[in-house]
């Protein structure tokens, strides 16, 4: 299936029929070189320059074999000591390891062929690109930034109040993977700062900070095919328990009394609520951001008294809480853990203590055995053992490049592996309790492994507005982004989170972003960083019938969704998936701006991303498609349908086997 073949003065690399890279003299595919970074960080938005003083391009000088391994060396008078490519092949995947002994190189670049009309997806989670042909994208987990978007008006402003506006590629869960519509796959095993580079039309190059890396290619037929071996790579998600696919997870805080009332109200006007999210279980405090919390992860009895009993009292309503993977300075866990040295070092061995948002905390350390299992048993303990069936595991990307961690790493080469650390730390929690398969944890930040450990991903701190790179649209762009990169279950704030400067969260918002998680595998609502800004689900009477009306389809719409869910945990296939996985030769398909997707291989989902739309103009892949909400069937092109708010533009694939429930959905739930 793959091939190396020596050509004049270099070697050309193939898959089937596919050139995958190419190096001659002419155009050498292999550089190394020398680089002085400098990166700061204030809030986990991170600056990153680099200064390159000299890169070179290889020249091949000869080929070994041995056994299955085929090595390449490569020279050049810049260049001290061997330089060797191995190339091997085992179950239906190329690997590439690079090794030298030469001391001043610290950089690697490799060039992949590249043709025109090729479409280009994956790197993580992408909130602004789908199709990545274009565009450099730094693979270092971070903040995503508000706004997202160096032209818009609320990023100049966050720019200049700390820094934090966040531009097209900043993301919490990066990845150094990409995935070709000319049917293969390339991923970089190497944790330290890489980027993808997609801007040239006869290359793509990918930078890594170390000569010495590993890389995994494999082709197939389909983008089903590459996603099944992608993922079988990287790791899937279990199966989500039949409750979380039900109705909505309501976000609420605030204390025992306010949050049990709001239940109360919202269930007896017939709302499915099969989960509560009480994210203050804890505590909160008051900054200039907002409402935040009390970072010492113990129930706060004063804020919640006779929690324990209101969740034992109802099992059919799980509760929910949240953690973080840091300690604020001065609460009772902080002082536990730095007694016994269980924090992240400073290079003089004193405690890492950093600020988050005028407080400062200390990082567990989860590459110390004593301090993971520390943490673990707090997740155990304190959530786990409060009644929780989950909980948000938020945070994981503030590593600060100069940390020492107990196992001899450095933040530069342990920052992006630590929030596959964290999943694994929550992982493990929930298995050692026995509540895999009943427990939901859901992560905001990534990296390779964390879809083996986490239980879900959701999008993290939107903008309660309709920006495209940071509002409702940016997250169908980040889920399918993030379904490219292995990782098939997502779900976001419902109404968005991030509320500054003269952002404030609308009702029609908020119910068209309900409309849009009643067709994802969890919906959740999020009461933002400034509650008392924002319109919430339960803010009136018509809020509340609306959003009934909408978890009680999403609860009946359960069956297909639990379909879609067991086949993203046995083939790797995502939930939300991109337009091209029905029409992979159509360009049309690739385009960011559909912001359309298929849920599952049946059915397609458009969601209203403008504010006053009362329609909604979309491409339909090739076929018969049936409207949820008219029966009318279409045919593949581009349509314009009614969107009134409550019905947005979903279709059904005609001679689905789940035509009967479709269609009665249809019925049932039409305005």
């Amino acid at each position: 299936m793959y091939n190396v073949n020596l050509i004049e003065g270099g070697f050309r690399l193939t898959a089937g029929e596919r050139l995958i890279l190419e190096h001659t003299p002419a155009a050498p595919a292999i550089y190394v070189g020398l680089g002085k970074e400098k990166i700061e960080m204030f809030r986990g938005n991170f600056h990153i320059s680099d200064r390159i003083s000299e890169r070179v391009a290889l020249r091949l000088d000869g080929m070994d074999k041995y056994d299955d391994e085929l090595t390449l060396h490569f020279s050049h008078p810049d260049v001290y000591g061997d330089f060797r490519l191995v190339i091997s092949e085992r179950d239906g995947y190329m690997t590439l390891s690079t090794y030298t002994d030469d001391p001043c190189c610290n950089r690697i670049w490799i060039r992949f062929h590249a043709e025109a009309g090729e479409h280009v997806m994956g790197g993580g989670e992408q909130f602004s690109c789908l199709d990545l042909r274009g565009r450099m994208f730094p693979i270092w987990t971070r903040e995503q930034g508000v706004g997202r978007n160096k032209l818009t008006e609320v990023t100049r402003l966050a720019d200049e109040l700390e820094g934090a506006g966040g531009d097209y590629h900043t993301t919490f869960f990066p990845q150094p993977t990409f995935v070709s519509s000319r049917m293969y796959f390339v991923h970089l095993e190497n944790s330290e700062y890489a980027e993808m580079d997609f801007c040239e039309d006869d290359f793509h190059e990918i930078m890594v900070w170390t000569p010495v890396i590993t890389m995994v290619i494999a082709a197939g037929g389909s983008y089903e095919e590459l996603l099944f071996k992608l993922t079988e790579l990287l790791g899937r998600q279990p199966e989500l328990p039949g409750w979380a696919m039900e109705g909505i997870w309501l976000g609420i805080q605030g204390g025992t009394e306010r949050t049990t009332e709001i239940v109360k109200k919202c269930q007896d006007a017939g709302m499915d609520v099969p989960a509560v999210w009480i994210q203050d279980w804890e505590g909160k405090r008051i900054t200039s951001f907002g409402k935040r919390l009390q970072w010492d992860w113990r129930w706060n009895q004063e804020m919640y008294p006779g929690l324990d009993k209101v969740i034992e009292a109802d099992p059919e309503t799980r509760w929910m809480g949240y953690i973080n993977p840091y300690l604020v300075e001065g609460g009772v866990l902080f002082k536990e853990a730095q007694a016994a040295g269980y924090f992240v070092k400073k290079a003089d061995g004193s405690d890492y203590l950093f600020d988050f948002g005028e407080f400062d905390c200390g990082v567990v350390d989860l590459t110390m055995p004593e301090a993971f299992e520390w943490y673990k048993n707090v997740i155990k303990k304190n959530l786990i053992g409060m009644g929780f069936k989950g909980w948000m595991a938020d945070f994981g990307e503030y590593l600060p490049t100069d940390a020492v961690c107990a196992n001899g790493e450095t933040g530069m080469t342990a920052h992006n592996k630590w929030p596959m650390l964290w999943a694994k730390c929550n992982r493990e929690a929930v298995e050692e309790a026995g509540m895999l398969g009943d427990c939901v944890f859901f992560t905001r930040s990534g990296f390779t492994g964390t879809q083996r450990y986490s239980t879900l991903m959701w999008a993290g701190d939107q903008c309660v507005d309709w920006s495209a790179d940071d509002g409702l649209p940016s997250v169908v762009t980040s889920a399918l982004a993030l379904g490219m990169s292995g990782f098939g279950l997502h779900t976001c704030d419902a109404g968005g989170y991030t509320t500054l400067f003269h952002l404030a969260r609308t009702e029609e918002l908020m119910r068209r972003w309900l409309e849009f998680t009643c067709f994802t595998p969890v919906m959740r609502t999020h009461e933002g960083n400034r509650p008392d800004t924002n319109v919430q689900i339960y803010s009136n009477d018509a809020m509340i019938a609306d959003a009934a009306r909408l978890s009680k389809l999403h609860t009946a719409l359960r069956p297909y969704m639990e379909a879609c869910v067991k086949e993203n945990a046995e083939k790797g296939l995502p939930v939300m998936r991109p337009l091209f996985f029905a029409a992979p030769d159509v360009d049309k398909a690739y385009e960011r701006d559909l912001f359309s997707y298929l849920l599952g291989g049946d059915v397609l989902v458009a969601p209203v991303i403008e504010a006053g739309a009362e329609s909604r103009s979309l491409w339909l892949p090739e076929g018969k498609w049936v409207h949820l909400w008219t029966k009318e069937v279409y045919e593949g092109g581009d349509v314009t349908v009614a969107s009134p708010v409550g019905q947005p533009p979903v279709f059904y694939r005609e001679g689905s086997a789940f035509t009967a429930l479709f269609a009665e959905l249809g019925e049932k739930f039409a305005l």
